[in-house]
């Protein structure tokens, strides 16, 4: 179901996949990416492009897709984390508020249809 996600993630454009730690942050624009997987790597990009991301599917065990009061807008995302609760990747919904801060209802039901296909909480 995690490669399922993923792939239905990636199908909307404009969602940033985030990986960060304390000394680093990798930011890969959703559009055009493709997926595949080889054993327990699931590789989000082209493995020779300019960007690409391998996602260990062994240590993800669940999902949760987040709405987030932001002081002017709502974040939306969705976040994968591993066993002891620690957020390995989260998948941003970016250019879901128009230039007067509106939401645009469109972005929102991208969101909202993946939300209902998956349920809030995932367990993988």
């Amino acid at each position: 179901m995690l490669f399922e996600l993923l792939s239905d993630i990636i199908e909307v454009d404009d969602v940033l996949l985030i990986t960060k730690n304390s000394g680093a942050i990798c930011e890969i624009r959703s559009n055009f990416l493709t997926i595949r997987q080889k054993e327990k790597w699931i590789t989000l990009g082209d493995n020779d492009g300019p960007a690409h991301m391998h996602v260990n599917s062994e240590i993800i065990t669940s999902a949760e897709f987040i709405q987030e009061q932001k002081p002017d807008k709502i974040s939306f995302s969705i976040r994968f984390f591993d066993e002891n609760d620690e957020r390995i990747v989260a998948a941003f919904f970016t250019k879901m508020y128009d230039e007067s801060k509106n939401l645009i209802s469109e972005r929102k039901s991208l969101y909202d249809s993946l939300h209902e296909k998956y349920s809030s909480k995932l367990k993988f």
